[in-house]
């Protein structure tokens, strides 16, 4: 018994003899490789848009020229099919481009540790909306405390270690705890809302408030928004919170809530008109536009007068 161990130590050795850094670094390489995009699937509930805009535009351009030169990353699933983790902007490009394979790195990833990649991925864009940051640290933070209840890979961290779940995502994202579960409330957001708040039309804080409203309170208020051509303010939003917890927002109290005169509130501009407010200066304050657009007006018509009178 004791021969045939030892042959097998000898003969384990004399193959690693043959297994130079060229071979690893092959072995690494061969994981790189153009897979057809129709046998590649969006990655569930992915939380970031692709959008089409002048970035995408270029990209297109780029891949067209030159095709991709980072690759997407990808995992296998059991089916065979891929699943796309990260380079869902460079898979629409080379759709768009008329290109029929991506190239991708394939990596073996449970799907938690494929859920903490995608968002660290996707986190370094330069623009990225409130309801992308929403989904993704909710999405991350439940992959992460999945994964804390599992004992760590090769026992490398002792136990008493670990960080709660969500201050190591705040470590890692720089944000405050506070902040990132801030984030995650707007999930609870009715999607019209939700929007509005990705247009800027809300505001953060008051946002976070309201989405502690339920769903039909919240389309209660949608309306309300619309009647009074108004957005709720912070102490607007905390109203209507408390009001829901005592039991006591119904549809009144939340019209009524709208209708009140907010402290230092801005006249309203008189055009909703974008061929009109793009024409009028940011300098003008607001509730003084109309003052603006007659001036220019006049000033319009004085030209035309001499205009007619030279043509005599």
């Amino acid at each position: 018994m004791a021969r045939s161990k030892r042959t097998e130590i000898e003969l384990t050795a004399y193959d690693d003899l043959f297994e130079t850094d060229e071979s690893r670094a092959e072995a690494n390489l061969s994981k790189i490789r153009e897979i057809p995009i129709v046998e590649i699937d969006e990655f569930p509930d992915h939380p970031f848009k692709v959008l089409m805009n002048e970035d995408m535009e270029q990209l297109v351009e780029s891949v067209s020229r030159s095709g991709v030169m980072t690759p997407a990353t990808v995992r296998q699933k059991e089916d065979g099919r891929y699943e796309l983790i990260s380079g869902h902007r460079r898979k629409k490009a080379c759709e768009l481009a008329g290109l029929e394979t991506l190239k991708c790195e394939v990596k073996e990833l449970t799907h938690d540790e494929a859920i903490i990649v995608m968002v660290e991925s996707n986190l370094q864009r330069s623009v990225i909306l409130p309801s992308e940051k929403a989904f993704a640290y909710k999405m991350r933070l439940e992959a992460m405390k999945r994964q804390a209840g599992r004992p760590p890979k090769n026992n490398s961290s002792p136990l008493g270690t670990h960080l709660r779940s969500d201050a190591e995502l705040a470590e890692k994202v720089g944000e405050s705890r506070n902040q990132i579960q801030r984030y995650i409330r707007l999930t609870e957001l009715v999607p019209e809302i939700l929007q509005m708040v990705d247009e800027r039309q809300i505001a953060f804080r008051p946002a976070v408030e309201i989405s502690y409203l339920s769903e039909e309170q919240q389309y209660t208020l949608l309306e309300a928004m619309g009647y009074n051509d108004a957005t709720p303010s912070l102490a607007q939003a905390i109203k209507m919170k408390k009001f829901m917890q005592e039991g006591k927002l119904t549809d009144e109290v939340i019209q009524s809530i709208m209708q009140e005169d907010k402290p230092n509130q801005k006249e309203k501009s008189a055009f909703k008109d974008e061929r009109i407010t793009k024409l009028i200066p940011k300098s003008i304050p607001r509730g003084q536009e109309t003052d603006f657009v007659v001036k220019a007006l006049e000033f319009y018509n004085r030209h035309l007068q001499r205009q007619r009178g030279q043509e005599r």
